[in-house]
């Protein structure tokens, strides 16, 4: 394929996870290299590309209001549809008059073909390998245009918890080799990039397909000169062992930062889930983590309403996750997926008491992380600053995820600064003063 499409452009929109954000930025890169730029602001895009999500019945009702809008602003443009609510809906998204090309899981990073066959024919498809049959690891690390990187370790998922569809999204978990996943990481270095986030869909099932171990890879990782810090998106409690997390403590470049999904702070609601852990398990990974890095920073993804969470058992789980010390919950209300084992349990939770508890649980992590900050103030850091956008201030995370506000200074992009934290805002982020650029 040698065609050129220089001077087309392409606008993106992008729903879900970090792992999303990251395959977009793939796909602008795949697309430029054969001549198509990213749109800029009030520019007419002559392709559409919608990467969808499809973890709740609202993110796949937030993609169709997506893709229809696109296509009313762009009638002329083509419309390319993919990610995981196009690989669990592909003909339905189909339908949709005026979507051109729909690509699921394994087909999204050949985008570049698709879009080169629609230009030669006109020819709508639709592209979708059956979930079962998924074995393509598609290697992902871009920044876009941010200044950290998110590098792609692993793909799909072979816990079938029982509210979930990303295995039948994503298929079976799937890896890259350490080698390849270094010399990614090493381009990362050469490129100048300090920051590397490692994303995947299940991180802690690296290696079953390549026969290699998580620790062996953050291991080489470590060694990487030029990286300065690497965070881990996210980690199951039980996959996140004991070495990992002492690794963490003593490594180079390993920040003291954690995502641990828990869902539920009560047992009898974790084994409906079908989770793989109870919450005694999950206690003990918190305390491990703040005994070893007492400054460390956790987020913790929290599910209120699911199907069979009673009065009682949401005010035990409440309780529970209280009595942590966690310092962000990521919190979301139980959504109804079909084709899911959950939708066998017979008590349902309304939709009202989904999001009252929802609020209760938001509230419940601003008071933690307000609290977490708070120590820290008045204390110096180390922040890795960010491209600036717009006229606002310019921004960064500590070693341990505060975010800061600093005065803008473009000189300041991608590099790592000490600065001392002043005052608190409203939205959580804090006021910070440079000591010494």
């Amino acid at each position: 394929m040698t065609d050129n499409h220089t001077g087309h452009r392409v606008k993106f929109e992008t729903l879900g996870c970090k792992l999303n954000f990251s395959e977009t930025a793939t796909l602008g890169k795949l697309l430029g290299e054969r001549g198509i730029a990213v749109a800029a602001a009030g520019e007419t895009p002559d392709i559409c590309v919608v990467n969808t999500c499809s973890v709740t019945e609202l993110a796949d009702r937030k993609c169709r209001q997506h893709i229809r809008r696109l296509i009313k602003l762009y009638p002329d443009a083509l419309m390319v549809v993919t990610g995981c609510y196009a690989q669990l809906k592909s003909q339905e998204i189909a339908e949709i008059p005026g979507v051109d090309i729909v690509l699921g899981s394994e087909q999204k990073l050949d985008i570049a073909k698709y879009v080169e066959q629609w230009f030669n024919d006109h020819q709508s498809a639709i592209a979708v390998t059956r979930t079962p049959d998924i074995r393509r690891f598609s290697p992902s690390c871009e920044r876009g245009d941010r200044t950290r990187y998110w590098l792609k370790v692993q793909d799909g998922c072979d816990y079938y918890c029982s509210y979930c569809t990303i295995p039948m999204a994503r298929g079976r978990s799937r890896s890259g080799t350490i080698q390849s996943l270094v010399d990614q990481a090493q381009q990362v270095a050469d490129e100048g990039g300090k920051e590397i986030v490692i994303t995947g869909v299940n991180i802690g099932d690296f290696g079953k397909n390549t026969g290699e171990k998580l620790l062996d890879l953050f291991e080489a990782f470590d060694r990487i000169g030029g990286i300065e810090r690497y965070r881990i998106s996210s980690i199951e409690p039980d996959l996140l062992t004991d070495d990992i997390i002492a690794f963490c403590a003593q490594s180079r470049a390993f920040m003291p930062h954690f995502h641990i999904p828990l869902q539920c702070g009560n047992d009898e609601v974790l084994k409906l889930m079908r989770r793989h852990y109870d919450r005694q398990l999950f206690a003990d990974k918190v305390a491990r983590c703040r005994q070893l890095m007492p400054d460390c920073f956790i987020g913790v993804d929290v599910m209120v309403g699911t199907r069979g969470e009673t009065d009682a058992l949401f005010e035990d789980s409440y309780k529970f996750i209280a009595g942590l010390d966690l310092q962000h919950l990521h919190v979301f209300p139980y959504s109804e997926r079909p084709g899911t084992m959950a939708l066998r349990i017979p008590v349902i939770v309304p939709q009202r008491v989904k999001q009252e508890r929802a609020a209760q649980m938001i509230a419940l992590s601003d008071k933690k992380q307000r609290g977490f900050i708070e120590r820290y103030l008045g204390t110096i850091r180390p922040v890795l600053m960010e491209q600036p956008h717009g006229d606002g201030p310019m921004h960064g995370f500590t070693d341990n995820y505060i975010r800061v506000n600093v005065t803008p200074d473009d000189t300041l992009t991608n590099r790592i600064v000490p600065v001392r934290l002043v005052s608190l805002n409203d939205d959580l982020t804090v006021e910070a003063t440079i000591l010494n650029s």
